[in-house]
């Protein structure tokens, strides 16, 4: 099986996505606006879309997306974001970003710069001792212990990580962050951020 036929595979949005997907907020400069990157069959931006987002959903191969494509809240875009290009979204466009399966190093500055003020990142994807139990097993593939919390430190506020196995479809060994650009909108005299709840309604 493909990678693309791999990923197409799975219909329901992970429980990570869906345990945060309240903190996006809807009334910020974006009107709500989620990315969904790497999206496959589009289980996120669909669920997002459920939510009352409006959603853009990127892939290289967009063909499982043609459906979403037709909403008027949704927007489908055609990419190969590892063809050498700059990252193709702008600088806060967006009141959430989701990825899930899916790891290119080279964009995440761009990726994090593209949320708008309290805009939220919900990343999920494979770890290192993954290889154990299928794909993918590159290393260039899979995040090292804690990576994604070095790459959101002091740009963003760590709302809740997890790095460990899950029987979760796709089983393996993953890490998923949940993180908020918010550190710089503190009223407190300290400066930190506003908590958020870990488990939204």
């Amino acid at each position: 099986m493909s990678e693309t036929a791999h990923h197409l595979k799975f219909k329901t949005p992970s429980t990570w996505v869906t345990r945060f997907a309240p903190l996006v907020p809807k009334d910020g400069p974006s009107g709500g606006r989620i990315l969904d990157l790497a999206a496959g069959g589009g289980r996120h931006a669909r669920h997002f879309l459920e939510r009352g987002h409006p959603a853009t959903a990127a892939d290289r191969d967009v063909a499982a997306l043609a459906d979403l494509a037709r909403e008027e809240r949704a927007e489908v875009v055609e990419i190969d974001l590892e063809d050498g290009g700059p990252w193709p979204f702008p600088i806060g466009a967006f009141a959430g970003i989701v990825v899930s399966n899916y790891l290119f190093r080279p964009h995440v500055d761009g990726l994090i710069g593209s949320l708008e003020p309290g805009g939220v990142l919900l990343y999920e994807t494979f770890a290192r001792g993954n290889e154990t139990f299928g794909r993918p097993r590159n290393p260039d593939h899979l995040l090292r212990s804690g990576e994604l919390l070095d790459l959101v430190r002091d740009r963003l506020q760590v709302v809740a990580y997890e790095h460990g196995r899950t029987d979760e479809a796709p089983p393996g060994v993953k890490q998923r962050i949940c993180a908020v650009n918010d550190l710089g909108l503190s009223t407190r005299d300290d400066g930190e951020p506003p908590p958020h709840p870990l488990r939204p309604e």
